[in-house]
């Protein structure tokens, strides 16, 4: 019997699609009533079933409501998504998703998700003019040749900062960026692409899981708990040492044993296709010219200028995806390119990524056929009542494991924070426990699974270099094990100490 292959990204993600749709047949459908603050007006509108309600945009409104939420956060639009108003489920008449929405819902989903897949297109175009240019290829010799003996320093660092970065503004979809340019680095450095995508994925999931002052997550999450975002804080960064310790350590004793032995990479089996497909070359020797070394530098300079728009100028895709262009404008003028032939490996690389951009929107079309299919709250509701007067120290454990399983269908932390908060931090009231507790067992419910969620980022990432999800997965739980472990002890103990 021929062996069966595990199937490809998309496949697993039309797999989940049909799955869901099946369950909108069977979950009942419900809806919160939701708050919404409207600027123009100076007024909150509740939206039901029915129809709108306005309400005046003051505290007392909000009290009345059960929010406890300063109203600034609304004003200055910190809080700018509706949120859902505690104690309003209601069940509605069913909305089963057909087999024409569950062929729809890629395609909404890709409308939907254009920001981050035009980022992703820029992105692509940007590599194919480096690699026309030289320069990717001669710095990556460089890097290769001072890195000699100390390889293992690439693994430590690019973890580490994108750690950092994660756990300070939610570095998180921006890294899809990096692995076509590092991937090809750590290649060079007789490492296996699974090294490169674990000390990328790995670093921006341990630093969103343990996010200190991310403003798209932790403190969207406090404010709609009703907390000031420093509470909570200080566990917050000693589970953010640790996992990210842990995490390093993983990634290095894996990348050691194949360099001494590359045989026992995961993906052997692939080693040749992979290096053929980022251009990698251990033979060829490259000059690193003044002209080379001004590209690396304005190529360098685009990622900087990105993480600085992004931290201080509040940019996002639109911003991003512009720096990127002209970049590639800039680099396509300074290496001389021809028009045409700029033009015509501009496009080439942007299809080179079409794939993961594909993939990008049949994973947020999941969302869609939840939130058409009026599902989405129910599972909230049914959540909230399962974790309901329970031990303090059940309480916050099982509330992981509820927002693991809430993120599956729920993939964005904002809007995770602004949907589940205002129903679930109460609950904390009636265990006796600190609502940072709630604020924190959400990050590391969500933060934990994103490491292995196929409706997240990690089938995109896999799609760049081939690599099977199945492969991901004999990587990468043995690690998710012992940081459950290491979250399950912090959570306990920041529970009754």
């Amino acid at each position: 019997m021929k062996k069966i292959k595990f199937p490809t990204a998309p496949t697993v993600l039309f797999i989940i699609a049909g799955l869901v749709t099946l369950l909108t047949w069977i979950v009942p459908a419900g809806k919160y009533n939701t708050l919404r603050y409207d600027k123009t007006e100076n007024v909150f509108v509740q939206k039901n079933n029915k129809k709108n309600i306005q309400h005046k945009a003051n505290q007392e409104t909000l009290n009345k409501l059960g929010i406890k939420i300063p109203l600034e956060k609304f004003s200055s639009g910190a809080i700018w998504k509706p949120i859902n108003i505690p104690n309003t489920y209601e069940t509605v008449a069913a909305k089963p998703q057909s087999i024409l929405d569950f062929f729809k819902s890629p395609i909404k989903g890709i409308i939907q998700a254009a920001d981050i897949i035009f980022l992703v297109l820029i992105i692509g175009g940007l590599i194919g003019i480096m690699n026309a240019s030289g320069a990717f290829d001669a710095g990556i010799a460089w890097l290769a040749k001072n890195l000699n003996g100390r390889e293992y320093l690439l693994i430590v660092f690019v973890t580490l900062f994108i750690a950092i970065g994660g756990t300070t503004f939610g570095l998180a979809e921006e890294t899809i960026a990096f692995y076509p340019i590092l991937i090809p680095v750590f290649l060079a450095a007789k490492y296996d692409a699974i090294v490169a995508l674990a000390s990328i994925y790995i670093g921006s999931s341990i630093g969103t899981m343990c996010s200190t002052v991310n403003p798209f997550s932790t403190i969207i999450a406090s404010d709609a708990a009703g907390l000031n975002w420093t509470t909570g804080i200080t566990s917050r960064l000693v589970v953010l040492t640790l996992g990210t310790l842990i995490c390093i350590l993983y990634i290095l004793r894996y990348a050691q044993r194949i360099k001494k032995d590359p045989s026992k990479s995961i993906i052997y089996d692939q080693k040749e296709a992979i290096e053929k497909m980022f251009l990698v070359s251990t033979e060829t020797q490259h000059s690193l010219t003044t002209r080379m070394k001004i590209i690396l530098l304005l190529f360098i300079l685009c990622f900087a200028i990105m993480i600085y728009g992004v931290i201080s100028l509040e940019w996002w895709f639109l911003e991003m995806t512009t720096v990127f262009l002209v970049g590639a404008i800039s680099i396509g003028f300074i290496a001389k390119i021809k028009e045409t032939v700029f033009v015509d490996t501009f496009v080439k690389g942007a299809s080179d990524l079409l794939g993961v951009a594909i993939i990008i929107g049949i994973a947020r079309g999941i969302s869609v056929l939840m939130d058409e299919g009026m599902i989405s709250d129910t599972m909230l509701y049914y959540a909230s009542q399962t974790t309901e007067s329970m031990n303090k120290g059940v309480f916050a454990n099982a509330l992981v494991f509820v927002y693991g399983g809430l993120s599956f269908f729920i993939p964005s932390s904002s809007g995770m924070a602004v949907l589940t908060m205002p129903i679930i931090a109460p609950l904390a009231d009636t265990v006796s426990v600190g609502r940072e507790v709630v604020v924190n067992s959400y990050n590391y419910g969500m933060g934990l699974f994103a490491f292995i969620n196929p409706t997240g980022l990690i089938l995109a990432s896999l799609a760049i270099v081939k690599v099977g999800y199945n492969k991901w997965l004999q990587f990468v739980m043995p690690l998710v094990y012992i940081l459950l472990a290491m979250v399950l002890v912090s959570t306990t103990i920041s529970v009754y100490c």
